[in-house]
């Protein structure tokens, strides 16, 4: 019987996307990722090459997975919370991207990998912004994204520090998912009444 490649790369990759996310790059093992997915751990080697390259892969695939499954769409700062309502959602569904960028950045810092790639991803997305918010100056859109990115980011993170400041009552979920709707929606519409002004400068 022939062997499932792509099927081993996919169970692998779940494996490993549960790992990373939990333990980090440094704290993930590679025999734990091979057992979970049911894999001699030879093939993670043969497949992805070292772990740190696992991590890459692993990495990229939910970057991917996300920005696909959130697109920033429609007109106006109402679309722009409605964003980062779902992408709240999506966090609040399944953490890991959040939790596996938190580990990128603790454990790597600036040095990402496949930078132009992710650039370009990155890129795409401001171009989603800015077509929501026609107007708007560019590096505007792009602070905008990340700050959505990050609020959205740090409520499966931060689990300690949102208790702390604001209690665990049971609507907590629903009210922190508005406050940033709410959030995003106040800066876009900012960021429009200041477009005119912006675009009259010499």
């Amino acid at each position: 019987m022939a062997w499932d490649t792509e099927r081993t790369k996919a169970l692998l990759l779940a494996a490993a996307t549960e790992e990373f996310s939990e333990k980090g790059l440094a704290g993930a093992r590679v025999d734990r990722i091979a057992a979970a997915a049911g894999v001699n751990k030879e093939r993670i080697y043969q497949y992805f090459g070292k772990k740190d390259d696992l991590f890459d892969a692993v990495l990229a695939a939910e970057l991917v997975r996300v920005m696909t499954e959130v697109p920033i769409e429609g007109h106006g700062a109402a679309a722009v919370g409605e964003y980062a309502a779902r992408l709240f959602d999506r966090h609040t569904k399944d953490s890991a991207l959040a939790r596996l960028l938190f580990w990128e950045g603790l454990e790597r810092g600036r040095n990402t990998v496949d930078r132009a790639t992710r650039a370009d991803h990155c890129a795409a997305k401001v171009d989603q912004m800015l077509r929501v918010l026609p107007g708007v100056d560019r590096t505007d859109a792009a602070d905008l994204v990340i700050t959505i990115v990050t609020l959205c980011d740090g409520w499966p993170v931060l689990p300690q520090i949102d208790e702390l400041l604001a209690g665990a009552a049971p609507d907590r979920l629903e009210r922190r998912r508005a406050f940033i709707a709410r959030t995003a929606t106040l800066i876009a519409e900012a960021l429009l009444d200041e477009a005119p002004v912006a675009a009259a400068r010499p």
